[in-house]
């Protein structure tokens, strides 16, 4: 549904300016710990406290203008290709509805307004992170459909994104005006939500950790979460938490809101995590251990659990209800405990360490006993679920089970490692021709494709993806893990990469998503290239050489897109002669891909090379190819590694031509 993708759009957006609490953390955290007169009174001298002083400030800057934050994240976060256009618009709106709605102007306005405290308690409440969220809406959405407009020669110069920044502030004033009358409503029922639950005590702290963990699905805890954690209707346990208060300056138990997190997180989700690898059938619990520790990892140390919720909530959406139900009573049981911590980004260990030098931190011993319940409690419910209602976990899918092939690490950047992983995904997806748009958000690649049916979730998941979900009719998204960012920009390079001279991307690939599409060699006679064979002195590049017997085809020359125009290193085509391949250089397996028709080596200098057999062979599906060595062995140059049968190859449609790559690092 449209509205479950703009809602999911604006989750990926929200991420941006949640990105930025991190460092809150660190600098307050620090900075309580030098300057405890800060908190306690008294008089703050010495240098230590000065320094501690001065960084709680720092801190203080972001969590006290974090309705300004959200109001530029979301502007450029839905802005089409995340333009600074759509977070200037966004700034506009936002200086426009706070002044216009400030309790002074609404007063002027209507002087029968000041009689009417509910009233202006709302006005007075107005610069909220969720006015900022509409400021960002208006400023991205005036952008996305203003920015290529063109206006008449004498008001040329207010043409194209000049025209965002004014568009946006007209339409502000509509919004502002339509807030003078709604606004009040829409306050008092966020308040009365807000309220109602606060008043349940320890109850409702586990009502809406519940309802938090339940509405990640749809990008809906967001709004949940501006109610309870920021200032927009007088709660705001993440604000006055890190601001250095105590339960004495507010009327609920400061902390309530966010302490539950910490154990769940920190020990409930790896204990699910080991559940369901216990659970998983024996020839998937590689699989399931490659999707799932990684996730428990990320889990404990930063609270980022999406990895792991999003590996199994659609999957099995009613274990994802009982996994919510566990946060809620985890969470009851926490605030009965007295224990208090606060997060700045999320409940991991690291957010634990820094909030327990702040005032309203007590008893954070207790994460200790309360982990060991979290982590029981999880272990047993989702060790009892899964087998007894045979629930489709990680690793108990009804297919055959292969290792994923795992991604040679490169050091230094997102060199080889994810452009490996970026172009096995893209070969899942179809092909460039299939792919619409690429984005992401903190943990998930967020992926348009023109035709579903030529997507291979198996090829996906070879790369080392945690898993892949369909939202929606052309809404594809995978999930990777934190580091998507470094994968999104390598598939946005490989989806961007130039067609090669003399036809188009589609032309020269064919249809990735049809094993009868016509085959890729040219068809027109061309001249005839240097023959190299596997015993050459002589290299192919450097230091590498032939891996068959064939023709070299120059990297220009080869019919795709993806290695042709040198987007994952530079590389040369060898149409072979015969079935054998060896390989061009001494060193380690790194990595041998699911479908058998590439691996890669890692020579004694670091250098990482891929040999690619065929193209868009990874639809044949291991069909063809033999491979005589595994990852970690040892190989000489020369050294026979694989073997394909190059005519059935041919016979199926498919390019039998062999790309040596020199993969950048």
């Amino acid at each position: 549904m449209v509205w479950v993708k703009y809602l999911q759009k604006l989750g990926k957006a929200l991420m941006l300016p949640v990105s930025c609490m991190p460092i809150c953390a660190l600098l307050m955290g620090l900075g309580y710990c030098l300057c405890p007169a800060a908190m306690q009174g008294g008089d703050i001298s010495g240098a230590a406290a000065g320094i501690g002083f001065f960084l709680i400030k720092a801190g203080g800057a972001l969590i006290d203008n974090i309705a300004w934050l959200f109001a530029i994240g979301v502007g450029i976060g839905m802005s089409e290709g995340n333009d600074g256009t759509g977070a200037l618009a966004a700034l506009v709106s936002w200086l426009m509805i706070i002044t216009l709605l400030n309790v002074d102007t609404v007063k002027t306005l209507f002087p029968s307004e000041a009689e009417n405290s509910s009233r202006i308690l709302a006005f007075s409440k107005i610069g909220n992170p969720f006015i900022g969220i509409v400021a960002g809406i208006i400023g991205s959405v005036c952008y996305n459909r203003f920015h290529k407009t063109k206006l008449p020669d004498w008001l040329s110069f207010f043409s194209g994104k000049r025209a965002v920044a004014i568009i946006a502030g007209m339409l502000s004033i509509a919004v502002s005006f339509v807030l003078l009358f709604f606004w009040p409503l829409i306050f008092s029922g966020l308040t009365a939500l807000g309220h109602g639950i606060e008043k349940l005590g320890p109850a409702g702290a586990g009502l809406y950790a519940f309802l938090n963990r339940l509405l990640i699905p749809f990008g809906l805890h967001h709004a949940l979460n501006n109610v309870f954690w920021f200032d927009t209707i007088g709660l705001g346990d993440l604000t006055h938490f890190w601001a250095g208060q105590t339960s004495a300056d507010v009327i609920w138990s400061l902390g309530m809101y966010m302490s539950g997190f910490f154990p769940c997180m920190m020990f409930g989700v790896p204990a699910a995590a080991l559940a369901m690898i216990g659970c998983a059938k024996p020839a998937g619990r590689k699989v399931a251990m490659g999707i799932l520790l990684s996730s428990a990892i990320c889990s404990f140390v930063c609270g980022v659990t999406e990895p792991f919720e999003f590996s199994f909530m659609f999957l099995c959406p009613v274990l994802y209800v009982f996994y919510a139900l566990l946060y809620g009573i985890v969470t009851f049981v926490t605030v009965i405990s007295g224990f208090r911590a606060g997060f700045c980004f999320s409940g991991g260990v690291t957010d634990l360490i820094f909030s327990a030098s702040l005032p309203a931190a007590e008893k954070t011993w207790l994460i200790l006993p309360l982990g060991v319940m979290a982590f029981v409690l999880f272990y047993a419910v989702f060790r009892f679920m899964v087998p007894k209602w045979n629930l489709k976990t990680p690793g108990r899918e009804d297919e055959e089970y292969e290792l994923p092939a795992e991604i040679p690490e490169t050091a230094g950047s997102s060199g080889g490692k994810y452009a490996v992983m970026a172009g096995t995904i893209l070969q899942g997806l179809g092909g460039a021709e299939n792919v619409l748009s690429v984005d992401n958000c903190i943990t998930r690649l967020r992926l348009e494709v023109k035709d579903m049916s030529k997507v291979n979730d198996r090829i996906i998941r070879s790369s080392g993806a945690a898993g892949v979900i369909r939202p929606g009719k052309n809404a594809l998204q995978v999930v990777i893990g934190t580091t998507v960012q470094f994968v999104a920009d390598e598939l946005k390079q490989l989806c961007n990469a130039p067609a090669p001279a003399g036809g188009t991307a589609e032309e020269s690939t064919g249809d990735s998503g049809s094993a009868d599409h016509t085959e890729a060699i040219p068809e027109k006679p061309r001249t005839p290239h240097r023959r190299v064979a596997r015993e050459d002195m002589q290299p192919i590049m450097d230091n590498i050489y032939s891996p068959a017997d064939g023709e070299l085809i120059p990297m220009e020359e080869i019919p795709d897109p993806v290695f042709s125009a040198g987007v994952m290193g530079e590389c040369v085509g060898i149409m072979p002669e015969n079935d054998v391949i060896c390989a061009p250089i001494s060193g380690t397996v790194s990595m041998v891909a699911v479908t058998k028709h590439a691996l890669s080596l890692r020579g004694e200098d670091g250098k990482e090379i891929l040999i690619h057999v065929g193209l868009d062979t990874v639809n044949l599906n291991g069909e063809g190819f033999k491979v005589f060595v595994q990852e970690g062995d040892k190989v000489e140059k020369g050294q026979q590694i694989m073997k394909a049968d190059i005519q059935r190859i041919r016979e199926r449609g498919f390019n039998p031509m062999i790309i040596v790559v020199q993969i950048e690092s």
